[in-house]
């Protein structure tokens, strides 16, 4: 912890005047002193895709909400600091944010890993704390001041993964043995986790239940000894740099399996999507949006126009489809609850958010307990067809295709894995 105090204090200083710089947005909406909204946020090193994905989506609230008078009559501005995906960090920048910028409000950076760090600061000092994409991290604190924008639903770690076994528990013939690989890390267990309840729900057997060190760079030994167990699944709850290396095991081992996947991160950013290409067929994964026709929300794809707009200048997923809309939804959020509670009062801002249903380009979002959303908004899609690496491969809602729930199916999973592959 202290190596990555250091190393935030050597930043801090250059950090603060990038900050201000990349956040202010437009002209002032008045002379009034801004609304200063505080995070950390990982736009360099593993998660940086999906950070600066993120960050984009909140700039675009940020420039709308400025456009329509701000928050109480107030700009609004960030003061965002570069978490460098290492939750080492993520300590320090609450405190600073806290203590020596003294912001307005904070929200939390991207991802379970880079959210748990930071709750014990938030909760020392009392402050409301809206979450993005966080799995079950409230579930070992019941704080009631946190809320979090992750479409897992009140049972989290459970949503996020028995859609993956509703999806093989259809087909035929029904998967019987099951393989779990998981990352060492906070969002790959809280999975894990889920995967083991579900496994007893379904009536599957677990042949090989291991977890790999977060360091690990080979993934060839690790696809070998799953295909040493003959599982008729294989679900994978990983991070960017691993999916992608577990990805390319899979094909180079030759994975011999029924149905492949689950809870791989990464697989939603369109960089990722592109790299691995043809690679991808088959596997059937977690998403939490897609512009299918069954989805398009009020709002969503006029601002998906304006983020495809402003994305290549700034370097950031060309399409935007994972982080984008929910990071605008997660301030969209918090920009109605100060509006509705007419105030920047902790207390209140929570009571709020408790007890209301908000209008955002998602859809209707409500808070449950322990501040999870009421309802799951979980989706299982599958890879078909990708013949090249190109970005026209993803475009537009045509691959993945959504085969859970069947409100937004719009097509029929390949099964089995290798038959889908091929």
């Amino acid at each position: 912890m202290r190596r990555g105090q250091v190393r935030l204090a050597l930043l801090a200083a250059p950090l603060l005047a990038a900050a201000i710089a990349v956040t202010a947005g437009p002209a002032p909406v008045s002379a009034a002193q801004p609304i200063r909204i505080g995070f950390g946020l990982a736009l360099t090193g593993p998660l940086a895709a999906n950070g600066r994905m993120a960050l984009l989506g909140m700039k675009i609230w940020r420039d709308d909400i400025n456009k329509k008078g701000g928050l109480l009559g107030r700009p609004v501005a960030f003061v965002v600091y570069d978490d460098q995906s290492n939750p080492a960090t993520v300590p320090g920048i609450y405190t600073k944010l806290l203590d020596v910028d003294k912001v307005d409000l904070v929200v939390s950076g991207y991802g379970t890993n880079m959210i748990a760090p930071a709750m014990p600061v938030i909760m020392q000092h009392g402050r409301t704390f809206l979450s993005l994409f966080g799995l079950a991290v409230n579930a070992q604190f019941h704080y009631p001041r946190y809320f979090t924008i992750t479409p897992t639903g009140p049972n989290a770690p459970i949503a996020v993964t028995k859609p993956f076994f509703e999806v093989a528990a259809a087909q035929n013939p029904k998967p019987k043995t099951l393989a779990i690989v998981a990352a060492d890390a906070e969002y790959p267990r809280a999975a894990s986790a889920g995967v083991r309840e579900d496994a007893k729900a379904f009536g599957l057997k677990i042949v090989y239940d291991r977890t790999y060190p977060p360091t690990t760079t080979d993934y060839t030994p690790i696809i070998q000894a799953v295909q040493a167990t003959h599982p008729d699944a294989v679900f994978v709850a990983s991070y960017p740099l691993d999916t992608v290396g577990i990805v390319r095991a899979a094909n180079e081992v030759g994975l011999n399996t029924k149905i492949f996947g689950g809870g791989m991160v990464g697989l939603q950013t369109t960089s990722i999507k592109t790299e691995l290409g043809p690679l991808l067929n088959g596997i059937v994964n977690y998403d939490f949006w897609l512009p299918a026709p069954t989805m398009r929300f009020a709002g969503v794809m006029d601002f998906l126009k304006k983020y495809q707009a402003r994305a290549v200048k700034e370097g950031v997923d060309p399409l935007g489809y994972y982080l984008g809309p929910w990071g605008y939804t997660y301030l969209q959020v918090l920009g109605e609850a100060v509006e509705g509670c007419k105030c920047l009062d902790q207390n209140k801002l929570a009571d709020y958010l408790r007890g209301h249903t908000f209008k955002t380009v998602m859809g209707d979002i409500k808070f449950g307990p322990d501040g999870e959303l009421a309802q799951s908004r979980v989706l299982m899609v599958q890879f078909q067809h990708v013949k090249s690496n190109a970005l026209d491969e993803f475009k537009d809602g045509k691959n993945p295709i959504i085969v859970w729930p069947k409100k937004y199916r719009d097509g029929k999973v390949i099964y089995p894995y290798t038959a889908a592959r091929s």
